[in-house]
């Protein structure tokens, strides 16, 4: 490089570093060292609005710059103004800086190396009755909802047979409730769709049943898929020495609000908030 194009590259640069100095209350400061979800990421994660980079060019420091991609997918570097590297991967963002750069006349043939700092774009939230609830990033482009629900730790006890999956899709808002037993089971294939970034994966508490009286074990347990009433008094530990099976009450809301009180058949179903009442023996 000549003396006189190295001078006029340092001028850039500083005038550059006092713009973006003079453009910093609107922009938080990025991380110096790579975040622990950032170290994790896959080679084929997409760089999304949000996420903190260091680019580097080799052996011409004062083209270094830690910047955060904009909700437009945009960075500001310097000598080639504002780059596009949203849904681009850091192999497509080095290669795209690298030919700004040559085409520009500024370097023969530069070497670019960027290291993701911060993700911040292209990530899901799970929610709810999961093991590990947080926010996950897609290392890859085509990362799917069994995936994604295994990576924060699958279903809890408490949790619902249902996934419920929010977003957006072609600029709409999207929602889709997918069965997990036949999601894990692949009965249903098509229902392990692709997630996208900004969606939100939520497994809700599961629907209850009440069971009192002379039960072995009263108390509130989980309304499993297809439940009958003997399989309910089961899960109570079924009835005590002085209970009876044949004599249970049921007491269920109805449409109005309202409770009815039933003499339920043991193969009767169980629904949401029911109230099974073991009674005394009359012997």
């Amino acid at each position: 490089m000549s003396n006189t194009l190295r001078l006029l590259l340092s001028v850039a640069v500083a005038l550059w570093a006092a713009l973006a100095s003079a453009q910093g209350a609107r922009a938080q400061s990025a991380p110096s060292a790579p975040s622990a979800a950032a170290a994790s990421v896959g080679p084929e994660y997409k760089l999304g609005p949000g996420d903190s980079i260091r680019v580097q060019v080799f052996q011409n420091p004062d083209l270094t710059v830690e910047a955060r991609v904009s909700e437009n997918g945009t960075i500001s570097y310097p000598l080639v103004g504002n780059m596009r590297l949203g849904g681009l991967s850091i192999g497509e963002a080095e290669k795209r800086i690298a030919s700004a750069l040559q085409q520009g006349g500024y370097l023969k043939q530069p070497q670019v190396n960027i290291n993701l700092l911060q993700v911040r774009g292209n990530q899901v939230a799970v929610l709810g009755q999961v093991q590990k609830p947080g926010r996950f990033p897609l290392e890859t482009a085509n990362v799917r909802a069994s995936e994604m629900l295994a990576a924060a730790g699958g279903v809890t006890p408490d949790g619902d047979d249902t996934l419920v999956v929010t977003g957006t899709r072609a600029g709409k808002p999207f929602r889709k409730v997918i069965d997990i037993p036949q999601l894990f089971s692949n009965a249903r294939p098509e229902d392990d769709i692709q997630l996208t970034g900004g969606d939100t994966l939520y497994v809700a508490k599961a629907p209850v049943f009440y069971i009192y009286g002379e039960a072995q074990k009263p108390g509130p347990y989980k309304v499993e898929r297809n439940m009958t009433v003997m399989q309910a008094l089961a899960a109570g530990g079924g009835p005590t020495p002085r209970g009876s099976q044949n004599r249970l009450h049921l007491h269920r809301a109805g449409p109005n609000g309202q409770v009815v009180q039933t003499v339920p058949k043991l193969t009767d179903p169980i629904q949401p908030n029911d109230v099974l009442f073991v009674r005394e023996s009359l012997f």
